[in-house]
């Protein structure tokens, strides 16, 4: 389909489309789906933009609050990128995210956008004391395609190449992807469109990094549980969630403007 034909861009999902990690809130999120709305619009500046991610969200989440705005506002091409949040959860079923998952897809295709989506990565190469979660990571992806597959959604696989995992691309909470990560996902999804300008050069890997030591790697995690993992654990525990009093960065269509 040729980029022209893109002038109602739509993103759901989560902390990641709203773009946590690159930016901030007092500067400004720009993240993977600010970054493809550019490139659209470096092709066509007649695109318009709208992202109703809200940071915390689960599936389910995404589609009660999410689906209905996005079909409302008739998007020829919308992401949809959620389930991160459940899979975290200790009452993870794989089968119901996917269902929320492919409710949104189908309903999006059926009023004419195309849709895209990512896999994720291995979070036991990111988070080695996240190890039991890799057999969710590996579930839910496979149940990812499937859903695709049924409703011709375009998937980037964002979890494959092994550039995916290296620290580099993510931010020190190892959840949310780094300004470069969040390029690398905006440019796998240009590639999978089949934008004008894309190509597979997201999946090249960065230059090497100096080995660390054992002694350095365990001291790392360490100070990921302490900073990072034990303060998440607390608000789990107390019912809070990052999603609380959360309204879409972005609820309208507007013209994109160039990146600062």
């Amino acid at each position: 389909m040729p980029n022209g034909e893109y002038l109602r861009y739509v993103a759901l999902g989560d902390s990641q489309t709203e773009g946590l990690g690159d930016g901030d809130d007092t500067v400004g999120l720009r993240g993977f789906a600010d970054r493809l709305a550019e490139h659209l619009a470096a092709a066509d500046p007649a695109v318009r933009y709208a992202n109703l991610a809200v940071r915390g969200c689960l599936a389910g989440q995404v589609r009660a609050e999410q689906l209905g705005p996005a079909l409302a506002l008739r998007p020829d091409l919308a992401t949809v990128v959620a389930g991160v949040n459940d899979l975290l959860r200790p009452r993870f079923d794989a089968a119901e995210v996917a269902g929320h998952l492919e409710a949104m897809f189908a309903a999006l295709t059926a009023a004419g956008a195309r849709v895209a989506t990512v896999t994720f990565p291995d979070v036991a190469e990111i988070v080695p004391l996240a190890r039991p979660l890799r057999p969710r990571v590996f579930d839910l992806n496979a149940r990812i395609r499937a859903a695709a597959a049924r409703h011709g959604v375009t998937v980037a696989e964002t979890g494959r190449p092994a550039i995916a995992t290296d620290p580099r691309l993510w931010t020190a909470d190892r959840l949310h992807a780094a300004p470069l990560g969040h390029e690398r996902i905006a440019a796998a999804l240009a590639h999978a469109l089949g934008l004008p300008g894309s190509d597979d050069s997201w999946t090249l890997p960065l230059p090497p990094r100096a080995p660390r030591t054992a002694r350095q790697a365990a001291a790392a995690e360490l100070r990921w549980a302490a900073s990072h993992l034990a303060p998440w654990l607390g608000r789990r525990l107390r019912g809070r969630s990052s999603a609380t009093d959360r309204t879409a960065k972005r609820p309208l269509l507007l013209p994109v403007l160039p990146a600062s």
